[in-house]
């Protein structure tokens, strides 16, 4: 009968057997001329529309390339790459041979490469996207959407799925899974795709990171067929920040990340984003949410429930499919808003981290490289969270594919088959925080010690879509006065949960190992409070108070000392700036040394001194540091001028003709003195400072120069630089003293000019950061506070912090070292303790 014959041509379209990789990369479906024998053999009357359609719609489909057919190779071959420029014309042959997909070209990285997203769905969606998105706005904010006009919206919206892949470009697969992902929901016809294709908007970005895609590919192709094949590339892998691009999710400070945010979580407020990573290669294949303990208060019960559904419905599908080593509820925390911007704007953040092989070279793990013990399970052994333990065997990165293909599809049908739970869920957390009166507002004044940062500040919650008010006349709270201008945020707004939890202190829980026990490590930091980073008073205001309040149109903060005229405060973040750029135009630049303030233009101010622009070089070592790139994006965003300089430089001296100041970022004595050993990297890569460059480096502060030291960096200065301090922490147990990224409380030593511009307390950022014993020589910049230490995260042992120095300055010949026990310019965000970082250079 013809409609069965009809049936069975369209269900066959795309379909695969599973068996065969070969069978996965051929056209989908029928040769053309079997369908048309087949329609034509049958007797029966076939309308002449419905056969003309059903051609044209299989030639469409036909015309698909494969991806095998694009890339020379079979997706998961072991030992290919992508390079990013064929990944995104693939993507395009796609959306002009299917009119499931379109694609959009969302923003432009670091270096200039275009950043794409595929929207995948069906035709009858694609026709009517913008519908379908002017319905996530207006679930998005329940303020504006009675109950039941959203009860009506939900019945016709779909669920919003954002996927994104290879933030980190070391973890490959997921951009190859991305492209045969994309292909199959371009080709395929089986029920569960075309539930999915009906009631899902896909948004698959192939990678969030493309520079980092051919950064990587580069440097793989580069070594295969040699001893350094499957290593990671000897530099970062995105310009500035490396494998930290995925904590910059609520400072926003990198072009991807800006892009990102901007044009896909704001624009589509999607209901669940799946961020696929990769991990280790000698613990388990695959971890998916539950998540781990600590749960971020601010963030909704409903969102961490749906979380721990998804997550436990993927685990269940790849063990159905016969995969062993998924582990739920393990490693991985729910803490830091740097890695779940969407958990507070209403939308579920699912990870999964498959194991990784070498790159694309397969690698094999023996039963006794196993991990002994991990955060939360064992690897040997079997356990709830753990129920089919991967004892060893040859891993492939077919393999992480496979297993990220059935993540894949295991999610979006669940977020087919529960689209009306999950934009009823995402409309009903909306309210929920847009309900919140605990606390009713945040209050900035438009007068601030720092009105640079103040407005960095302010810009990075507005960036993250949270709503910013400001008072068109003076108010009052309680025994406060607030000038006219100054900011406030309220509570009652969909996205309040994202304001509160980066304006709030923290208070990580004690959390143990066992009762008693070493501490359990969280997976990233501890603390994320804007204000104490930055440098900015913000107010908590619990109860509704009187203010004549309108939409902050833009950003205008003063300066809340008493200046001298035509001084630049050094308390403000742009008046650095503007030191540079005189310097650059060669303007004269003079400095207060008592106030710190600064004076631009010819004429020498009564109590100044001219400031010499200073030459300075940043160390680059080959082993690629994160806090180096952060630190040079911190330089170049205000002006400095500077050089890299790696080991060769510093190893042939003479430093002191070329610089004035040397820093060294956050990175082991041990990288810097010894770099990569023997067979571990290909001969220009090879080594660290050695002894050459630690007496080079002696003279060049025994002859004037300034050597600054960032906190692990500063193990280096002591073993090799012959320094009269001791780090007291040295050789303490963590069941002792335990600080994994928190904000600590400190005062300034008067007298040194390293802390012009600063207040008289203030707090930093300690992340197992040293803290020493001085003899008589050296000096401490600045203290620990008695009590309390802590002032957001948290901190085992406060005891040997008190009243201990967190700042150094060490006199060594005519010039000097200094040691930062803390980053100072920590991921972009410590506005506040960037003018002790400037004022070294500077001194």
């Amino acid at each position: 009968m013809v409609p069965g014959i009809v049936e069975r041509v369209y269900a066959g379209v795309g379909q695969t057997s599973g068996s065969s990789r070969d069978q996965r990369e051929r056209s989908p479906g029928y040769e053309m001329s079997e369908v048309k024998t087949i329609l034509l053999s049958n007797s029966r009357p076939i309308a002449a529309q419905l056969f003309c359609t059903l051609l044209c719609w299989i030639s469409l489909q036909a015309a698909a390339p494969t991806p095998q057919s694009h890339f020379g190779h079979p997706i998961g071959q072991d030992r290919s790459s992508l390079e990013w420029s064929k990944v995104v014309s693939y993507f395009n042959l796609l959306a002009k041979s299917s009119d499931r997909v379109r694609i959009v070209e969302y923003g432009k990285s670091t270096l200039g490469r275009p950043m794409i997203a595929a929207i995948i769905s069906s035709p009858a969606n694609l026709k009517r996207l913008d519908r379908l998105q002017a319905i996530q706005h207006q679930l998005a904010d329940p303020r504006r959407t009675s109950e039941a006009e959203a009860l009506k919206l939900i019945s016709e919206g779909k669920t919003v799925v954002l996927i994104t892949c290879s933030v980190h470009s070391t973890e490959v697969a997921s951009t190859h899974t991305a492209v045969e992902f994309g292909y199959r929901m371009a080709t395929e016809n089986r029920a569960k795709v075309n539930t999915i294709l009906d009631n899902v908007v896909i948004l698959l970005a192939p990678s969030i990171n493309p520079d980092g895609v051919d950064i990587v590919t580069n440097w793989y192709r580069k070594t295969l067929g040699t001893p350094f094949e499957g290593t990671s590339p000897p530099e970062l892998y995105q310009k500035y920040v490396g494998h930290d691009n995925n904590r910059d999710w609520y400072i926003f400070s990198q072009a991807e990340t800006r892009a990102v945010v901007s044009q896909l979580h704001n624009r589509w407020h999607p209901q669940i984003v799946y961020d696929v990573h990769q991990q280790g290669a000698n613990a388990s294949r695959m971890f998916l949410p539950p998540w781990l303990d600590p749960i971020e208060p601010n963030v909704d019960p409903v969102i961490a429930q749906q979380s721990n559904m998804l997550g436990m419905t993927m685990a269940t599908d790849l063990m159905a499919a016969g995969r062993k080593g998924v582990v739920v509820n393990a490693i991985y925390d729910f803490w830091t808003p740097a890695r779940h911007y969407q958990s507070y704007h209403g939308g579920i953040r699912v990870l999964s981290e498959s194991a990784s092989a070498r790159l694309s070279t397969p690698v094999t793990v023996r039963p006794e490289q196993i991990t002994p013990t991990a955060q939360g399970y064992n690897p040997r052994e079997r356990s709830w969270n753990y129920l089919e333990p991967w004892l060893g065997g040859e891993w492939r990165l077919r393999d992480i594919i496979d297993d990220q293909l059935i993540c894949f599809e295991s999610l979006l049908y669940t977020a087919a088959a529960r689209r009306e739970e999950f934009l009823r869920n995402f409309y009903r957390v909306n309210k929920r925080n847009s309900e919140r009166r605990d606390p009713y507002a945040f209050v900035i004044s438009s007068q601030q010690r720092d009105p640079d940062a103040t407005r960095r500040l302010l810009e990075t919650l507005r960036f993250g879509d949270v709503e910013i008010e400001s008072a068109r006349e003076a108010f009052q709270i309680g025994t406060r006065q607030y000038p006219a201008g100054s900011y406030v945020v309220r509570m009652q707004q969909p996205f309040s949960g994202f304001a509160k939890t980066l304006l709030e202190r923290q208070q990580y829980p004690d959390l143990r190992l066992y009762p008693g026990g070493p501490p359990r490590r969280p997976y990233d930091v501890t603390a994320h409070t804007l204000p104490l980073l930055m440098g900015v008073e913000v107010d908590i205001a619990v109860d509704q108070f009187p203010a004549n309040l309108a939409p902050a149109a833009a950003f205008k903060v003063g300066y809340s000392g008493e200046a001298p005229r035509r001084a630049l405060p050094a308390s403000d973040g742009a008046s650095w700036r503007r030191v540079n750029d005189a310097w650059r135009s060669g303007i004269p630049v003079w400095r207060n040394l008592a106030s710190g303030d600064f004076f631009v233009g010819a004429s020498k101010p009564a109590s100044a001194e001219p400031l010499k622009q200073p030459r300075i070089a940043l160390y680059k070592s080959h082993q690629p540091s994160m806090d180096e790139g952060w630190t040079r994006w911190i330089l170049e965003q205000f002006g400095w001028v500077y050089e890299s300089a790696p080991n060769a430089v510093i190893r042939a001296g003479s430093l002191r003709a070329k610089y004035d100041v040397i820093v060294f970022p956050d990175q082991s004595a041990n990288s810097i003195h010894e770099g990569y050993r023997q067979g571990q990297m290909p001969e220009p890569y090879i080594g660290g400072l050695g002894r050459e460059g630690a007496e080079a480096l002696r003279r060049f502060a025994e002859e004037g120069g300034r050597l600054v030291f960032l906190n692990d960096s500063t193990e280096y200065a002591l073993e090799h630089l012959n320094l009269p301090v001791r780090n007291i922490l040295q050789g303490i147990s963590n069941r002792e003293f335990y600080c994994p990224g928190s904000l600590l409380n400190v005062r300034l030593e008067p007298g040194s000019p390293l802390g012009l511009g600063l207040p008289s307390e203030f707090t930093i950022w300690n992340e197992q950061s040293p803290v020493w014993e001085l003899e008589e020589s050296a000096k401490a910049v600045l203290r620990y506070s008695q009590s309390p230490v802590l002032a957001s995260g948290w901190l085992l042992g406060e005891g040997y912090l008190a009243g201990k120095p967190a700042l150094a300055d060490v006199p060594v010949g005519s010039g000097r070292v200094i040691l930062f026990g803390m980053r100072p310019q920590y991921r972009g965000q410590s506005y506040l303790t960037l003018k002790l970082l400037f004022n070294a250079l500077v001194m």
